[in-house]
């Protein structure tokens, strides 16, 4: 009959330990951890049951489960299990225990630590300064002298360190680029532009094999002419040679420098001059045909020299206080967007454009193959921003409250510390902090947000309790 008995106290004990975990192992037929118990420990987890019943369990310990009441194939009740009767795992340890062995063994292992407060079971930001239950008949948690310290320190196991998944990177120095991009065209460098034109009447005798499009060199021959102007004031020069003012009156009739050196030379008036070209560079305009006459003004040849190209870039309003002269720019042509063409930031026009409300900035790019076309679009990449590194985060492991930014560093043995921090600059990758991180400190980048969770939920049961104190 004691027999009996002693088996019904550590079976009631098996169930205490169980709780609603076992219902979940008994359905996925997993192995339940030994629960081992004192006699003594099984009477007190059993008198302390209360609250209402969660569900119900085989008398004989099987892994056997009923969410209501029931009978085993002998007749037997099964037993139910209340509220405050679930398990607890040690996570250092593994082992289950039961509620009341649980807090026996937290009690033993303080030691001669002082109880500080109480705290809610479900995790509720409500403390107590005596023991008490909830409204499920839970027991409320003891928090011992010295698991406050540290002030807003988090400890976190490093089983739960593997379940949410935390991640963490290292607070580095560097140099915070801030790109802003914007699109534009290409266009001709105004300074490398020339035309070919007469200043005197002239009829065209002959024009070369030169047509839109070609490339010429410097002093390549592009057309002749003949004008009764220039046949006259070299005629004068050979008059009275040596003379300045008639060496000057071919200067300004545009007359180049080596036909006055070949008239000089020769002792010949000139009947018909040679055009040449005054650059290297590809014919733009060709407007001029054999026979034709020719006044003064008239554009025959327009040369453009394409080595060094302008890129207009359009900048919006918004971002045009971050642009300054000299800033690197990286340039994608639409038609190359394999290559890449690198420049800086030559000028900042002065208009804003009423209709786009974008100021165009231009960028200067060598352009050696001549890939880069007139009117061609393109994209820019402008980098703005400190130029000195700084102290730079991942952008996720920033918590922005709105009212404040907080970084969460990891203090090694799973402890973490809440910051509050200053932002400066950032990007789509990093942000500067300005004050509260120095670089090598380790900063939640995943699942930080858990970690201050339980962060406000500490500091929330510490103010409870120091106000409890102050009744």
């Amino acid at each position: 009959m004691s027999y009996r008995i002693a088996s019904t106290i550590l079976t009631f004990a098996a169930i205490t330990a169980a709780g609603a975990g076992g219902y979940y192992v008994g359905q996925n037929g997993l192995r339940w951890p030994d629960v081992t118990i004192s006699a003594a420990q099984a009477t007190q987890a059993a008198a302390a049951a209360s609250g209402p019943a969660v569900y119900y369990r085989d008398p004989d310990g099987k892994p056997a489960y009923s969410a209501g009441p029931r009978k085993t194939a002998d007749g037997h009740d099964y037993v139910p299990v209340h509220a405050d009767q679930d398990i607890s795992f040690d996570e250092a340890s593994g082992e289950v225990v039961a509620p009341a062995v649980a807090i026996t063994k937290a009690a033993s292992s303080a030691g001669a630590r002082r109880i500080l407060y109480y705290r809610n079971p479900m995790g509720l930001p409500d403390t107590s300064q005596t023991p008490k239950k909830d409204s499920m008949g839970m027991d409320y948690i003891p928090v011992f002298e010295g698991d406050s310290d540290d002030g807003d320190t988090v400890k976190v196991s490093p089983r739960k360190l593997q379940r949410t998944g935390v991640r963490t990177e290292t607070a580095q120095s560097r140099v915070l680029s801030l790109p802003v991009r914007a699109s534009g065209t290409i266009q001709l460098d105004e300074r490398r532009i020339s035309v070919v034109a007469t200043r005197s009447d002239a009829f065209i005798d002959h024009v070369e094999d030169v047509t839109t499009g070609d490339r010429v060199s410097k002093g390549q021959p592009l057309l002749r002419l003949y004008s009764p102007d220039i046949a006259a004031a070299s005629a004068q020069y050979l008059s009275s040679l040596g003379a300045q003012g008639s060496r000057q009156r071919l200067e300004n009739l545009n007359v180049p420098a080596e036909v006055i050196d070949e008239i000089e030379r020769s002792h010949k008036a000139a009947t018909s001059i040679v055009w040449t070209a005054p650059r290297n560079g590809i014919v733009t305009q060709r407007n001029v045909v054999e026979g034709m006459k020719a006044s003064p003004g008239d554009v025959l040849f327009r040369l453009a020299d394409i080595s060094t190209v302008w890129a207009l870039i359009d900048v919006t309003e918004r971002d045009l206080p971050m642009i300054a002269v000299g800033q690197a720019v990286t340039v994608r042509a639409r038609s190359f967007v394999d290559r890449s063409f690198a420049g800086k930031v030559a000028v900042i026009y002065p208009q804003v454009n009423k209709e786009t409300r974008t100021t165009r900035v231009r960028v200067e790019l060598v352009n050696p193959e001549g890939i880069l076309r007139p009117d061609m679009y393109v994209d820019a990449e402008i980098a703005t921003g400190i130029q000195t590194p700084v102290t730079t985060v991942p952008v996720s492991a920033v918590i922005d409250s709105g009212s404040k930014q907080v970084v969460i560093v990891d203090k090694g043995e799973g402890r973490f510390e809440p910051r509050a921090v200053t932002l400066g600059q950032r990007n789509s990758d990093f942000a500067e902090i300005k004050d509260g991180v120095a670089p090598g400190d380790k900063v939640v980048v995943a699942a930080n947000f858990l970690i201050d969770a339980e962060s406000n939920l500490k500091a929330a049961l510490q103010g409870l309790a120091a106000s409890g104190d102050g009744k």
